[in-house]
């Protein structure tokens, strides 16, 4: 068992999810990652009086579908970590466990270099100075009706989220007011029939990796209706078709990574869209987000270098986060 397995593992339990003796706390996994989940609880077992674990089949991208029909699982619990391949946090089950005060870290370990998540630096990252990083970011992103992004590569896609509250995740259950991701980044529901405009991939396509190249991915009213028609633009829409479920097609979240360890580079799903220098597009399921759209799953698209305005104010620059004038109102 390696070191940084070990460093991962307690990241997670003492400084994100910071549990107490008097927790019940639930681990959900799959056969794959039963080792990674038994490192969790080892380090769960010296803090808390009661620990359990829920092994799942591999369902693969499909395992959100059983939390959404069971909504009630995580009745039973005061804490929850989702120890899976795929991201749970925009599950039923997740939204009905947050909004019952639970603690929830969603914490997605799929990989493509047969590395652990948990053996990743980026899980270093200080979470305080994130947190920084993404108040100044939400403040404009409240304050906003749309967004606009542009990059280098050809990226010019507006997207609308009004009435619709920013957040963030950095791993820390209390930051995030009772539940978060492994994901550093800022977030926001976008209205899901408004994102117009063209979108050029060349960061990461979420689970699946880095493309080999661009993509160009066209909206209209909230829907991708176009994929570019090379190599790789053809495995991401096999990828889409293999989710039979036209409404992963449907833009649901504006993401900024904020994790300055991180890259992009195709390795690993959350240390992709954490990456400070891109944003992301995620597509599908954005209930716990503070959206409405339901669907059997969610992935993001991750683009590099943005130029980001809200409202027509700019507030990232080639990737960098800038400080604009004051909001005035």
């Amino acid at each position: 068992m390696s070191h940084n397995l070990e460093r991962g593992a307690k990241i997670v339990v003492e400084k994100w999810m910071r549990v107490k003796p008097w927790d019940r706390l639930l681990i959900v996994t799959t056969r794959e990652h039963e080792e990674e989940a038994e490192v969790i609880r080892r380090f769960a077992d010296e803090w808390v009086h009661s620990v359990n674990t829920l092994v799942l089949e591999d369902t693969g991208r499909h395992v959100g579908v059983f939390f959404d029909r069971n909504e009630e699982v995580f009745d039973p619990y005061s804490a929850v970590i989702a120890a899976t391949d795929y991201s749970l946090v925009t599950t039923k089950a997740a939204k009905r466990a947050i909004q019952k005060h639970k603690k929830f870290l969603s914490l997605p370990l799929s990989t493509n270099d047969g590395r652990s998540m948990l053996e990743y630096d980026f899980m270093m990252m200080d979470t305080k100075k994130s947190r920084l990083m993404a108040k100044v970011i939400m403040k404009y992103l409240r304050h906003s009706k749309f967004i606009h992004v542009t990059t280098p590569a050809g990226t010019d896609l507006k997207v609308y989220k009004e009435n619709r509250n920013p957040g963030f995740f950095n791993g820390v259950i209390k930051d995030g007011k009772g539940y978060s991701s492994a994901s550093i980044e800022a977030y926001v529901s976008i209205e899901e029939t408004k994102t117009t405009g063209t979108l050029v991939v060349d960061g990461s396509f979420g689970y699946i990796g880095r493309p080999e190249e661009p993509v160009t991915v066209l909206f209209e009213k909230g829907r991708i209706t176009q994929i570019e028609e090379n190599p790789a633009g053809k495995r991401l829409r096999q990828y889409m078709e293999d989710y039979r479920d036209d409404r992963i097609y449907i833009g649901g979240e504006f993401g900024i990574g904020l994790n300055s360890y991180s890259q992009c580079l195709g390795n690993c799903y959350i240390e992709d869209e954490s990456a400070y220098g891109t944003f992301h597009i995620g597509l599908g399921r954005n209930l716990a987000l503070g959206g409405r759209q339901n669907a059997s799953g969610h992935f993001d698209l991750v683009c590099l270098d943005p130029d980001i305005y809200t409202d027509n104010r700019q507030i990232m620059q080639q990737g960098k986060i800038i400080i604009p004038e004051p909001v005035v109102y």
